[in-house]
This record gives structure tokens, C-alpha cells and sequence, in this order.
């Protein structure tokens, strides 16, 4: 085989590992026929931020364009439905899930069935509401100035992103090769060290296109780098203690909870 064919073929893997990160993350348009082989599942982690770029470049563009043309509380309601849809609600559900187990305070196996349960309880239900109002409050302060804030709201999905590939490759799976979580069991430190170069490259070109200066935009890709694998790890660890490893509802409760920590962190740090 001639050294180009292997780059082709090597390039054709990636690309296909990316959209099959985006088709598992987002519920955008990627319309396109994968073989869903575990190999393919370990590959794609490493494009998760790319995955959260999609999220962020989404929900930005709309705040944008809504925050033009209605007042910013329904421009905010409409900017967070966008939010809630580009990923299916698949991370939300897993924060609910995630709180009606470990809120519970029962034992790891009962914790592990409320989890399994498709039905939503009354911790879950409290956590997705206070988590939806915290975004539409973000939202809120956001839309009035988006050339302050615009290039952060979409560089946080990137970066919660990048850390729920670290998790995974950090700790265990905690259903012993059940549920679909499962299938990234395989997810090493080096798909974390490549979501690590993609998440400061595009977050880093995110907010310099979005009109930040170099030393604003490389602070604060660092500043989020660290706010979310400080929190995030705290969070993942606490999390394990209790289950025994992580699921994937977990990872989902992750990237919703990192994704409003650093936007929070951002909007208070520059409302002083």
C-alpha cells in the first residue's frame, strides 16, 4: 500500500470518528451511514469538544440572531429551547437520572436501578428545572451584549465536553459492560490527550473569531481547561465514591454541570 493510500485511509477513520461524536452528541443533520464498531466508539471520544463546538456555535448563532429581533427574556427562553434540542436533551436526562440516583442515599445497587429507571423522580425533576433556570438566566445576561459574551457561551459546551472524555478514560464503567455507556469503556488517555489539542485549538479560534484579543482568548481557554478539570474532577471522583465508577448518565450530569459552572464563573468574573 502507497503512503498515501494509508494517509487517505487513515484521514477517512478520523473523519468518520468525528461524525460519529457529533451523530452521538448532537441530534444535528449528520446524515451519514457509520459502522458503529466499539473501535469507532473509542475514536470519536477524542472529538467530543468538536462535538461541543457544534453545541456552542448553535446556540450562540441563535441567541444572535433572537436577541435581534424579540426582547432578550423570550429571545432567552427561545435561545435555551435551541440549547435543550441540539443534543436531544440527552445530557439533561442523564443529570436527572443522575440526581434521583445519588440523591437517594441508598445503597450502590439500588442507586445503579433508580439510575436504569426510565421514569424521573422528584430529585431529578429539581435538578433539570434549577439547571434550566440557570441557563436561561446566563442566557439572559448574555443575549443584551453578545459581543462580550457570545465567544464564551461557545467555548463552554467545549470544554465540558473535554472533560467527560478524561472521566471516561479516568474511571472506571460502573454497570460492568451494561447500558451504552459501556461502549467507551475502551476510551484511553490518549483519545483524552487528543480532545485535550481540540478543545484549546477550536475554543482558542471560537473566541478570536468572536472578537477577543490572543491574550483574552488563550486566558481564558486556560481558565476554563482548569476551572473544569479542577470542578470536574472533584465532581467525577465524588460520583465514583458512590456508584463504584461512572455510567453514562453521569457523563451526561458532568457536561451539563461544567457547562453552567464555566459560563457562570465567566459572567461573574466580568460583570465586576
Amino acid at each position: 500500500m502507497r503512503d498515501s493510500d494509508r494517509r487517505r485511509g487513515g484521514w477517512m477513520t478520523e473523519w468518520k470518528a468525528c461524525l460519529a461524536a457529533l451523530q452521538f452528541l448532537t441530534r444535528l443533520p449528520v446524515r451519514v451511514s457509520l459502522d458503529y464498531t466499539n473501535d469507532l466508539f473509542r475514536r470519536s471520544a477524542a472529538y467530543y469538544p468538536i462535538a461541543g463546538l457544534a453545541v456552542g456555535l448553535l446556540v450562540a448563532g441563535s441567541a444572535w440572531l433572537l436577541g435581534r429581533v424579540v426582547p432578550p427574556a423570550p429571545a432567552s427562553v427561545l435561545a435555551l429551547g435551541v440549547w435543550v434540542a441540539a443534543t436531544g436533551a440527552l445530557h439533561l436526562d442523564g443529570l436527572m437520572d443522575t440526581a434521583d440516583g445519588l440523591l437517594s442515599h441508598r445503597s450502590r445497587e439500588r442507586m445503579l436501578e433508580i439510575m436504569k429507571d426510565s421514569r424521573v423522580g422528584a430529585m431529578g425533576v429539581v435538578a433539570g428545572v434549577l439547571l434550566l433556570l440557570l441557563k436561561f438566566a446566563l442566557l439572559l445576561t448574555i443575549v443584551p451584549a453578545p459581543d462580550r459574551w457570545l465567544g464564551l457561551l461557545i467555548a463552554a459546551p467545549v470544554w465540558s465536553r473535554w472533560f467527560a472524555v478524561w472521566a471516561i478514560a479516568g474511571w472506571p464503567y460502573a454497570r460492568e459492560g451494561q447500558g451504552l455507556g459501556a461502549l467507551f469503556a475502551a476510551v484511553t488517555r490518549s483519545e483524552a490527550r487528543t480532545a485535550t489539542v481540540w478543545a484549546a485549538a477550536v475554543s482558542v479560534a471560537a473566541l478570536l473569531a468572536c472578537g477577543f484579543p490572543w491574550v483574552a482568548a488563550v486566558g481564558y481557554a486556560v481558565g476554563f481547561a482548569a476551572l473544569s478539570g479542577l470542578l470536574g474532577y472533584w465532581l467525577a471522583r465524588s460520583m465514583a465514591r458512590k456508584l463504584g465508577g461512572l455510567t453514562g448518565d453521569t457523563y451526561g450530569a458532568l457536561i451539563e454541570l461544567l457547562e453552567c459552572a464555566l459560563l457562570l464563573a465567566a459572567v461573574a468574573a466580568g460583570s465586576r
